[in-house]
């Protein structure tokens, strides 16, 4: 990636983006209300942005709704 892109994509950074240590500590929840049909974007809009713009993140939280709803791995 050039220094340009570099700076683009971090201009780009929603200043609501939690971050992924936040993400981590709360993605259970998360996906816990998802799960029960409630607006989690809505209660968390700081994960909610980070999970638009972080692609690891976004997999952990597909994970969680697999296993939530009781769906084998892989």
């Amino acid at each position: 990636m050039s220094e340009f892109e570099t700076l683009e994509r971090f201009l780009r950074t929603d200043p609501r983006d939690a971050g992924c240590e936040a993400a981590i500590a709360a993605l259970h929840v998360y996906a816990d209300l998802i799960a029960t049909g409630q607006d989690a974007a809505a209660l968390y809009p700081g994960l909610a942005a980070h999970l638009a713009a972080c692609g690891p993140c976004a997999e952990d939280l597909t994970g969680l709704l697999a296993a939530v709803a009781g769906e084998p791995p892989g």
